[in-house]
């Protein structure tokens, strides 16, 4: 029993044994502690290699009873089966930690038929090494495989066709590609086909010699990360609105706009793409920076396409038809202004700026008020524009930026609902002094500089009371410039009310 213990030990324990385990080993526990992902691979690679071991054991087994040539073939087939799963480690190790540490990946098809290269080498070395004639198996296996490429001519064309794809980088997984009309995210690129993964979370199948036959577009990569992709939005305006003024308020919005996921470079342009029954047909094309939100990117541009339009007086087309207006709707419509006028004029008196106009003043201020939305990142006038309007805020939140020398932008303060802003320009004349932008979609109304100075001139003593407003916001500017300007840099000083009242009535000529 001794005897057939010792000759099983020296059968199986050969002297390069020990290092092939020791290498399984080696491999196995760094590529588990450093590719957490594939443990499953790994582990199942080294149950293989365990049974491999086993399988040369049993053929000692079978040498120490003396079978000796059935020893040999189990003992060759499990050798060579230990020696492609220490080959499957190496590759995990060296495909997937070593040379991506040094910036090079290689792609999974190159990987897979790089390994059978190997494999091969190696299964026909170890024939050659037991004295088997590996040429006859040769010449069998161009038979077979010439029979095989015959009858499997598609599955191989999708094949070689996954392998052109890869290697001449044409698509890779992250790609967002359209292909006919299904667009989406490639999940896998293997052997036989392609798998894209759509916005709505489908997933298709797509065979890679499709692929190779057809046309795909790729308008986004995970690697690159500036791949701005053109989008197209569509809307339709009335020919009562300068198609020349409509392409400037809208390119003028978009751009200025703090749209996410919309590209600041190239600028949205806008065009007029044909003439319709009753309208001009545009098209506002900006650059999107992520595929994935697409809609909702589209969304947003619209609703601030809306808004610009609502602002400059502009109508979106809409079917025609025509109506008989009776006096009981005229009667009702007369109504519904009534009730906007007393509305107004009850907002009105509750502003600091208002409170001390008459009804009629108020009435007046009232009817020439002017609704003007805008959306949620629209700027609403620019530091240094000149003044034309007076704003009311009647509904959102609006923020003061304030640029500075040092072409630095801060926030000054936040004008809340029931808030006013931009009089001190259409009272004196100056220049806007600070930007300011929507903070949330607000609703405004704005009073032109012509219906200020007729209620001003109608009553000059409230110049007095509306420079003690100004003269003290003025001050509250100040003192915000001061904190982020050098104590040598020039800067704009308050006036007092004394002063602020002068410039007023200089300005309208009181």
């Amino acid at each position: 029993m001794t005897e057939i213990m010792q000759r099983i030990w020296s059968y199986f324990w050969l002297p390069e044994t020990k290092y092939v385990i020791a290498a399984v080993a080696t491999c196995a526990l760094l590529s588990l502690r450093l590719l957490p992902k594939e443990r499953r691979r790994i582990g199942g690679t080294v149950a293989v290699f365990g049974l491999c071991l086993c399988g040369q054991l049993f053929g000692a087994l079978l040498e120490a009873l003396d079978y000796s040539r059935l020893a040999v073939m189990v003992h060759e087939i499990f050798v060579i089966g230990s020696g492609m799963a220490l080959f499957r480690l190496m590759a995990i190790f060296v495909f997937r930690v070593i040379l991506p540490h040094f910036g090079m990946v290689v792609v999974r098809i190159a990987e897979d038929i790089i390994v059978l290269v190997v494999y091969a080498a190696f299964i026909l070395g170890r024939l050659h090494l037991v004295g088997f004639d590996p040429s006859s198996l040769l010449t069998t296996s161009a038979v077979i495989t010439a029979v095989l490429a015959f009858s499997m001519q598609d599955t191989l064309g999708n094949v070689l066709a996954g392998v052109a794809l890869q290697l001449d980088n044409s698509l890779r997984t992250g790609d967002w590609i359209r292909i006919d009309d299904i667009t989406g995210r490639v999940a896998q690129i293997r052997w036989r086909q392609t798998t894209i993964r759509t916005r709505n979370g489908d997933v298709v199948v797509i065979p890679n010699s499709q692929l190779m036959r057809g046309k795909f577009t790729v308008f986004g990569r995970t690697d690159i990360t500036l791949w701005p992709w053109r989008r197209w939005v569509w809307f339709n305006v009335t020919y009562g609105s300068s198609p020349t003024l409509v392409i400037q308020k809208i390119e003028a919005t978009i751009s200025s706009a703090e749209i996410p996921n919309v590209a600041r470079e190239p600028r949205p342009t806008c065009v007029l793409m044909e003439f319709g029954p009753g309208y001009g047909r545009y098209a506002l094309r900006y650059w999107m920076l992520d595929p994935q939100p697409d809609d909702p990117t589209d969304s947003a541009v619209r609703v601030h396409i809306f808004a610009a339009l609502q602002r400059a007086g502009m109508q979106l087309a809409v079917p025609e038809q025509s109506l008989h207006i009776t006096k009981e709707n005229e009667a009702y419509r007369e109504s519904l202004h009534r009730r906007e006028i007393e509305r107004r004029m009850a907002d009105l008196r509750k502003l600091e700026l208002f409170a001390g106009l008459q009804e009629e003043e108020l009435r007046t201020i009232s009817e020439r008020m002017v609704h003007a939305p805008f959306a949620c990142g629209d700027v609403i006038f620019h530091q240094g524009d000149a003044p034309h309007w007076l704003y009311l805020l009647a509904a959102g939140e609006a923020e003061v930026w304030m640029d500075f020398p040092d072409h630095s932008r801060r926030l000054f303060r936040t004008i809340h609902a029931g808030g006013t802003f931009g009089e001190k320009g259409v009272l004196t004349g100056e220049a806007r002094r600070a930007s300011v932008i929507a903070r949330t979609d607000v609703v405004c109304y704005r009073l032109d500089q012509a219906t200020v100075e007729e209620v001003i001139r109608s009553r000059p003593e409230i110049a007095e009371a509306v420079a003690e407003i100004l003269a003290r916001r003025e001050a509250e500017m100040d003192t915000f410039v001061r904190q982020f300007s050098n104590a040598s840099s020039d800067h704009a000083v308050s006036q007092p009310k004394a002063g602020m009242l002068a410039m007023i009535k200089n300005f309208l000529g009181l």
